[in-house]
């Protein structure tokens, strides 16, 4: 029979800080079979210490047959694991977002109606996704702005509509969703997703620039194409839907 596989852990546990990366690293030993040798660092003095003697600057560190492994993200890698790069573009906030707005509409639907399957639930996919988009804007409107800025043709023009754009979407959204005030919704609506429609399609297809979107608020890393064109496609649809029930 083999020996169990076993590794030594040193990390931080002060009573003022419990180390998270410490607690994932002893968790990703454990998931892959290793017997842990806890050894918790309980101060400051004790942790300077410990990185002077193993000439590291920082904690956790993972030993495994003796050799020294590293640190959390070290410990990823040794067992394989892909890390993104900073600054890569990513379309994961984008696909958490939608995925969970289609879910909260398929259960207001299911509330309301007794089936996910209606056709307000796709009105409320569209309404729901606005307001989480504009959330994400207005989490940080000038670093929203300032990314908006890099495209957008009427901000461009009118520097202050990158700062009132997530309020605007985030009104339409609302509006929409409660099903009123269809004359200040449908318009506000028709107007702000023509205009980014066009903007995105002028700074991607016609000017082949390579941007980050503003979409999913100033902090993200996705880029500039087919999600903000989707967006806004998705405002104007949702605009000329309700002007057709009006009619």
């Amino acid at each position: 029979m083999s020996a169990p596989k076993r590794a030594t852990l040193y990390r931080m546990v002060r009573p003022d800080h419990l180390c998270p990366y410490g607690l994932q690293a002893k968790a990703l030993l454990e998931r892959h079979g290793y017997a842990v040798d806890d050894h918790p660092l309980r101060s400051r003095e004790e942790t300077e210490v410990f990185k002077a003697e193993q000439q590291v600057a920082t904690t956790p560190q993972t030993f495994i047959d003796g050799q020294r492994i590293g640190g959390y993200d070290d410990l990823r890698r040794f067992f394989g694991q892909k890390l993104p790069e900073p600054g890569a573009t990513s379309y994961k906030p984008v696909i958490a977002l939608f995925a969970m707005t289609a879910l909260m509409a398929l259960a207001t639907a299911q509330a309301a109606h007794g089936t996910p399957f209606t056709l307000d639930t796709l009105r409320w996919f569209i309404a729901l996704s606005m307001c989480v988009l504009a959330i994400l804007k207005l989490q940080d409107v000038e670093r929203f702005a300032t990314m908006f800025l890099n495209y957008d043709l009427l901000a461009r023009r009118w520097v202050r509509y990158a700062t009132l754009y997530p309020f605007g979407e985030a009104a339409a959204g609302v509006l929409m969703l409660a099903g009123v005030l269809p004359w200040l919704s449908i318009p506000l609506a028709l107007f702000i997703g023509g205009v980014g429609a066009v903007s995105v399609f002028k700074a991607v297809y016609v000017d082949k620039r390579t941007l980050k979107c503003a979409c999913v608020g100033g902090s993200s890393n996705v880029p500039l194409g087919f999600v903000s064109l989707t967006e806004n496609l998705m405002m104007v649809a949702m605009a000329l839907w309700m002007l057709w029930d009006m009619l």
